[in-house]
């Protein structure tokens, strides 16, 4: 007798629950493309002593710097680069209502709204008020598109 094939999913989807092995299977991938992804600094997987624990979000963020690079051709080096200049769901090109849902999301880049260099109470507030400006780019293009 055949037995049904049921889905696992975790409680919590930003809980790290697994190890790298069971994480590379999950992407189709080698452990060591994780770990050359995380030197790169592009995932950061919890550490549970020497282990590297991976959750459900950082498996969809995983997928989707394997798209970005494989599809797109954005090398690793570029992808490191472009973080830095815009949120992941802008580089990918995700429509609103998907990068809302998205509990993977990116925000890396530096605030676009001018700032003192080194002062990090005017950078997170500066980051604040770019996050405002998209959610209201956001909002105009849902009232445009439904009319």
């Amino acid at each position: 007798m055949a037995r049904k094939r049921t889905e696992i999913k975790s409680m919590r989807p930003d809980v790290p629950v697994y190890p790298i092995g069971v994480a590379a299977r999950l992407l189709n991938v080698h452990p060591r493309t994780l770990r050359i992804y995380e030197a790169e600094g592009l995932i950061s997987p919890a550490h549970v002593g020497s282990r590297r624990m991976f959750s459900d979000h950082d498996i969809q963020w995983i997928t989707c710097l394997r798209t970005l690079i494989h599809e797109e051709g954005i090398s690793i080096p570029g992808l490191k680069k472009l973080l830095g200049f815009a949120p992941c769901w802008e580089i990918a090109g995700c429509p609103p209502d998907v990068f809302e849902q998205c509990g993977a999301r990116v925000d890396r880049a530096a605030p676009r709204t001018l700032h003192p260099v080194g002062d990090e109470v005017a950078a997170r507030e500066a980051k604040k008020v770019d996050q405002e400006k998209r959610k209201a780019g956001v909002q105009k293009k849902k009232r445009s598109s439904s009319g």
